[in-house]
């Protein structure tokens, strides 16, 4: 049986992939994914306000020194960057020692806000040996003069400033919030994406009435959370270049073979394996197998997109039609 599969340029030996997680935050982390079954890790996020914060607390630290004698210039002192669980330095670091410890591709992942600013730490990422970035972008616009075609454009600007300064394939992890996500999706892909990741997963404060407060509030996904990217990937197959990589709600091999059917290139959990350890992904994969022996399947390729918008026979039930359908269908 054929697992392999190719996202973003990379041959994977199957579609599964261990996405930015608590998980990827060491080096031992990595290789408990690696050694569960993972064909590949996206290393936690790296934020840009982390590389702004420490590049200015770099320069007031060296200003401070700046009338003192040569010999003390030899002198940093650490930075301490506060809310972050690790420097623009550390990660790197991190990245350098996956790739040289690891047989399977490490990708970076950048949580970015603007798209100044990417071009050099890009090119450092690929030096340290990551064979791929993810970038995640976003942002609450909270200028309410800016238009959404200004806002999109953000991301545009972004994968093309990358694109140029590095060879190493980009994918975008993309959130579903655009008037019009096919022209969106056609834009990344005609500016060089090399894969779509749909969708990313926001987390939206609370507030707490007891104290007056607002609360940061993390839930792991819920199967539930799945419909979304499902149509649109099955929307997208076979009409847009870049690869599309499935996330959210992925918590048996059930998801996995849906996503596939839709479309998907890969198929990336981190709920599931937040519950369940790293070693789930091999319970996921034989899921994956025991289905494909029981279909007929042989390969990845010949069920990929067999429910895709250009395949299934009524494409309508992925349109208006199944919103209608489904609320006839409650009784």
């Amino acid at each position: 049986m054929d697992l392999q599969t190719r996202y973003m340029g990379l041959e994977l030996k199957h579609p599964l992939i261990a996405s930015a997680s608590p998980l990827s935050e060491s080096l031992d982390g990595i290789r408990r994914l690696e050694d569960g079954g993972a064909a590949a890790v996206v290393l936690f996020s790296l934020f840009e306000e982390q590389i702004h914060q420490e590049q200015s607390m770099l320069v007031d630290a060296l200003d401070q020194g700046a009338d003192s004698f040569a010999e003390s210039l030899s002198f940093f002192p650490s930075l301490d960057l506060g809310d972050f669980a690790t420097t623009p330095h550390d990660y790197l670091n991190l990245v350098r020692r996956a790739a040289e410890s690891t047989e399977i591709p490490i990708i970076a992942s950048l949580n970015c806000i603007t798209s100044e600013g990417w071009s050099d730490y890009a090119q450092q990422i690929e030096q340290a040996g990551a064979q791929g970035i993810e970038l995640n972008i976003f942002a609450i616009e909270t200028d309410f003069s800016m238009t959404g075609q200004q806002a999109e454009q953000r991301y545009v600007e972004s994968l093309k400033l990358v694109k140029q300064a590095v060879s190493i394939p980009i994918a975008m992890k993309l959130s579903p919030f655009f008037s019009a996500f096919g022209h969106m999706a056609q834009q990344l892909d005609e500016a060089g994406a090399d894969a779509l990741v749909l969708f990313n997963r926001f987390y939206r404060p609370d507030l707490n009435i007891d104290t007056l407060q607002v609360l940061p509030t993390l839930t792991l996904s819920h199967t539930s959370e799945m419909r979304l990217p499902l149509q649109w990937i099955a929307l997208l197959h076979g009409k847009i270049r870049a690869s599309l990589g499935a996330t959210r709600g992925v918590e048996t091999s059930a998801e996995v073979i849906k996503y596939l059917l839709a479309g998907a290139d890969a198929v990336m959990t981190t709920s599931a394996l937040l519950r369940q350890g790293p070693a789930y992904l091999a319970e996921l994969l034989t899921g994956l197998e025991s289905w494909m022996e029981a279909h007929g399947f042989e390969s990845i390729r010949a069920l990929r997109g067999l429910l895709s918008h250009a395949q299934v026979p009524d494409p309508r039930l992925l349109e208006r039609a199944n919103y209608i359908k489904t609320l006839e269908s409650y009784r």
